[in-house]
């Protein structure tokens, strides 16, 4: 049996009604870029991450460098966040003229490891970006109380935690701020880019309203420069609708993460992720890790079994940051994981016949590898 790494079509078929429907309602209203349908959006994801703000626009990556410019991030200013996540969240950071410093990863959860952010502050660093990384928010009590004694800024990177949480607390709700992708393959996702900003602080939520269209206080009259990272209509139409399924198709992911993880526990030489004490995981990603990891993916894909590598170069080693001088050997933890990770199909509509096409596949696969 073939299986997809992703099925967007699946998804789109149990929704096409509502789908379209709410993209003619757009085309009807001619409100494609801002306007009724991403203010709707804005609200209703807001109170969904329990935040008084949500700010709509063009990316995940916008979304972060939004944060970063309207916290007055800038020119010989430092950013503290992990290597082990996609270039966007350094590329922000590096996009407002700060450094990013990189602090390696807890060996369980694959999020920044809290015990050693203290001694990545200097009197340079400014904020701390916390990546919630497949799906699992972090540490956010260590992180928050070690940011606060030194009187740093927290945006937390939720760009794969849509519905996740920390302990009572939504991802996204505990920072300054909280920054969304809703890249089509998102556990909320748009069909092309979109992004969006929570937020408590109202200050801060105006500032990045403005920066977002070009510095505009009203129209035609700009207070600051800004630039246009606006969200589309038909985006925003589209998140109001799936944003009803996202619990439902969450709690569908966490069954199928269970299935994996009881089938493949069995097996010393598989690593599962592992499953928080502290929260929800949305397993945005379902990565395990296992020696031999490339001819493990060889054999799958024989098999007609899709995955992928999340993240193959940690940030620190790719070529875009080498002009930070920052070695094989740096972060261990996260280079292992490059080396060893595989992420294997997870999407809501994942069927138990399919989880089991994959699980044989992989109990195939082992004795070989070995």
């Amino acid at each position: 049996m073939k299986v997809p790494f992703l099925d967007l079509k699946a998804q789109y078929e149990t929704i096409q009604h509502l789908m379209n429907a709410a993209i003619q309602q757009v085309i009807d209203q001619t409100a494609f870029a801002g306007g009724p349908f991403v203010e709707r959006f804005e609200k209703d994801f807001a109170a969904f991450c329990n935040c008084k703000y949500a700010i709509g626009c063009s990316s995940g990556t916008s979304a972060l460098r939004l944060a970063l410019f309207s916290l007055g991030i800038g020119e010989g200013d430092e950013v503290i966040t992990a290597p082990n996540t996609f270039i966007a969240t350094a590329e922000a950071i590096s996009a407002c003229g700060a450094k990013p410093i990189f602090v390696d990863i807890d060996e369980k959860t694959y999020n920044m490891d809290p015990d050693l952010l203290e001694d990545a502050i200097t009197p340079k660093t400014k904020a701390v970006i916390p990546v919630h990384l497949y799906g699992q928010v972090c540490e956010m009590e260590k992180i928050l109380r070690v940011a606060d004694s030194h009187g740093l800024f927290v945006i937390e990177d939720a760009c794969q935690a849509h519905g996740a949480t920390y302990k009572e607390w939504p991802a996204g709700s505990m920072g300054d701020a909280g920054c969304f992708s809703f890249y089509p393959g998102k556990n909320l996702g748009a069909y092309g880019e979109a992004g969006a900003v929570t937020t408590n602080k109202p200050e801060l939520a105006e500032k990045m309203r403005m920066y977002r269209d070009h510095g505009q206080q009203s129209k035609y009259y700009h207070s600051m420069v800004g630039w246009n990272d606006r969200m589309d209509g038909i985006q925003g139409a589209i998140l109001s609708v799936k944003l009803q399924c996202l619990a439902q198709w969450n709690q569908a992911r966490r069954n199928h993460a269970q299935a994996y993880s009881q089938r493949l526990s069995e097996f010393p030489d598989i690593i599962t992720p592992s499953n928080p004490v502290n929260g929800n995981h949305v397993y945005h990603i379902y990565a395990i890790r296992v020696r031999f990891r490339d001819t493990l993916m060889k054999h799958l894909a024989e098999r007609g079994i899709g995955c992928g590598i999340h993240y193959p170069v940690p940030i620190h080693l790719q070529k875009a940051y080498r002009h930070l001088g920052l070695a094989e050997g740096f972060f261990p933890v996260a280079e292992a994981c490059a080396r060893e990770q595989v992420s294997l199909p997870m999407f809501p509509e994942l069927r138990p016949s399919q989880i089991d096409a994959v699980c044989q596949a992989i109990e195939t696969a082992l004795p070989v590898i070995n």
